[in-house]
């Protein structure tokens, strides 16, 4: 597939994810075979307003086509704030969300409460492709509530607004993450776009990427919430559309490794403060079903220092492997 003039030889994304998706963790995922990532969304206005912690979430990581992640309702804001997300990261392509379906966000008309305005979601796109000389994506829902799925329209105006491709999350913005998927409709957008469509929602493993895969027709797939603590799910879910066998995961040794080196480069990026603070939760997702690792996860919630987390990586691996 291509995202404009951009060639995606490995079109497994991961989803841009506030709170997760930071420099370190999309460079471990990008080595463990995510063929795009995308940075945590960042505020329009923050930027334009020159603050410097939103501009920081922008960094760029190596190993995979790279995009940048601004949210606003604005045009011209949005506009200025695309160009200064460039600037910054050097980044393939602008990503422009209209999916967040978080409150604050959602309900200011920002994120997915853009679908809601579909003339003005088409504004900020035209605005911002003439403002950046790279490709312009966005990421969208299925409609605001059940009583309101757009999609199919929403979807045709942004390409007509110039958007080179867009990923639709099979959820409203009602049903934030729960219920199901809805694969069938993300298929429709698919046969009614030229642009490349990315399939979002659900992809929790090989199996489920082929059926998504197949049911939806998608160019590419994202994969949200199930990379938590597991980036080797880019493997297992190449292996799977290859058809190929994946032979599971690494051992618990080696998966802490990769834990630790990820905590490693978080304190590079933000310090060891705030990388201590992070790796609380992804610590902890890294041992989701471990036998007996409950211990040390109650460890975990009280990790302070880059030598906390070297000691409690020693013992999980010597006293769980």
């Amino acid at each position: 597939m291509r995202i404009g003039t951009i060639e995606v030889e490995n079109p497994l994304f991961l989803a841009p994810m506030a709170g997760v998706t930071d420099w370190a963790f999309r460079t471990i995922c990008a080595r463990l075979g995510a063929g795009v990532t995308v940075t945590e969304m960042v505020s329009s206005r923050a930027l334009v307003y020159q603050d410097q912690k939103s501009a920081k979430l922008l960094r760029k990581n190596a190993g995979s086509i790279c995009g940048a992640q601004i949210f606003g309702n604005d045009p011209d804001i949005m506009a200025r704030a695309a160009q200064l997300a460039l600037e910054i990261s050097g980044c393939d392509f602008l990503d422009i969300n209209m999916g967040c379906p978080m409150p604050k966000i959602a309900n200011s008309g920002d994120g997915c409460g853009l679908m809601r305005t579909p003339e003005l979601a088409g504004e900020i796109v035209s605005a911002v492709g003439k403002a950046v000389n790279v490709p312009v994506t966005v990421k969208c829902r299925l409609g605001w509530d059940k009583g309101s799925i757009n999609v199919l329209d929403f979807a045709k105006r942004m390409e007509d607004s110039g958007a080179a491709m867009i990923t639709v999350h099979g959820r409203t913005r009602s049903m934030l993450y729960s219920g199901v998927a809805d694969w069938d409709t993300i298929g429709k957008v698919k046969q009614c776009l030229t642009i490349p469509v990315v399939a979002n929602g659900d992809i929790t493993g090989g199996a489920a990427a082929v059926s998504c895969a197949r049911r939806t027709g998608a160019d590419g797939l994202m994969i949200g919430r199930s990379v938590f603590g597991d980036p080797w799910i880019f493997q297992e879910v190449s292996a799977a559309l290859k058809g190929e066998e994946y032979p599971g995961r690494p051992c618990l040794k080696d998966r802490v490794a990769v834990a630790v080196e990820q905590f490693r480069l978080a304190q590079e990026d933000h310090g060891e403060h705030i990388a201590c603070l992070e790796a609380r939760k992804h610590f902890a997702w890294y041992l989701r079903g471990v036998a007996h690792s409950g211990y040390y996860k109650n460890q975990i919630t009280s990790l302070t220092t880059m030598e906390d987390i070297y000691r409690v990586a020693k013992d999980v691996v010597r006293d769980l492997q």
